[in-house]
C-alpha cells in the first residue's frame, strides 16, 4: 500500500486555518491556496531520486546531487487544481504543467473527460496530481486512471483538504499512489462536501458562485 502522508508542519496549520473561514477573500484565499502547495510540495518530494553528477565549483571539481529522469510533471484536475500551479511550479520551475478537465454526469453522477493535455514523455516522469479537495474521491480516482491509461507509471496525488471516504476510494481503486494531504477531515455531508471543509474550492479560488 502506499503512503498517505497527513501534514502537520505549523505554517501549513496555520493557512490552511485561514482558508477555512467564510470571511478569507478570494484574493486571499488564493495566494493561501498556492502558498499551501509550495509547502507540501516540499514535503512531497522529499523522497524523489537523486543521482551524483561531477560540477566545477569555483574551487576545485567536485561531487554534487541532482533529480534523476525526467524530472517531473504537475497536473491540475481543472478547475480548482489550477490554483495549486502556480506554488508548486515556485519550488520546481523545471516541471512540465499537464492538465485534466472532468465534469460529473448528471445522471450516471460518474466522472467524464471533456479535456486531458499531457507531456509527450508523462511516462519517465513523476507526476504529482493536484486538486485542493478530495471529497467521494471521484474526480481524482477518475484522473488516475486516465492517466494511467496514457502511460504515466510514477503517480503522487496532493490535496489541501481530504475527507476519509475519499481516502478510502483512492486506496481501494489506486493502492500505488501516494497521497500527500493538508488536514484530513472528519466526514462527508448529504450533499457530498467537506465537513468541517472551507466550500467549493473552484468557486472561491475564481471568485464565483
Amino acid at each position: 500500500m502506499a503512503k498517505v502522508v497527513v501534514m502537520d508542519h505549523p505554517l501549513i496549520q496555520h493557512k490552511i486555518g485561514i482558508i477555512r473561514r467564510t470571511e478569507t477573500s478570494s484574493k486571499e484565499f488564493r495566494e493561501m491556496i498556492s502558498e499551501v502547495a509550495m509547502l507540501m510540495s516540499y514535503e512531497a518530494t522529499r523522497e524523489l531520486p537523486l543521482v551524483d553528477i561531477e560540477i566545477d565549483t569555483p574551487i576545485c571539481r567536485t561531487t554534487a546531487k541532482e533529480l534523476a529522469g525526467k524530472k517531473m510533471a504537475v497536473v491540475p484536475i481543472l478547475r480548482a487544481g489550477l490554483g495549486m500551479v502556480e506554488g508548486m511550479l515556485a519550488m520546481i520551475p523545471a516541471a512540465k504543467v499537464g492538465h485534466i478537465g472532468l465534469y460529473r454526469d448528471p445522471e450516471t453522477l460518474e466522472p467524464v473527460e471533456y479535456y486531458c493535455k499531457l507531456p509527450s514523455d508523462i511516462a519517465s516522469r513523476e507526476v504529482f496530481v493536484t486538486d485542493p479537495m478530495l471529497a467521494t474521491g471521484g474526480s481524482a480516482t477518475a484522473a488516475i486512471t486516465m492517466l494511467k491509461e496514457k502511460g504515466a507509471k510514477k503517480i503522487h496525488f496532493m490535496c489541501i483538504m481530504a475527507a476519509p471516504e475519499g481516502v478510502k476510494k483512492m486506496q481501494e481503486l489506486h493502492p500505488d499512489v501516494d497521497m500527500f494531504i493538508g488536514a484530513l477531515d472528519e466526514r462527508l455531508n448529504e450533499h457530498g462536501y467537506i465537513v468541517p471543509g472551507l466550500g467549493d474550492a473552484g468557486d472561491r479560488i475564481f471568485g464565483t458562485k
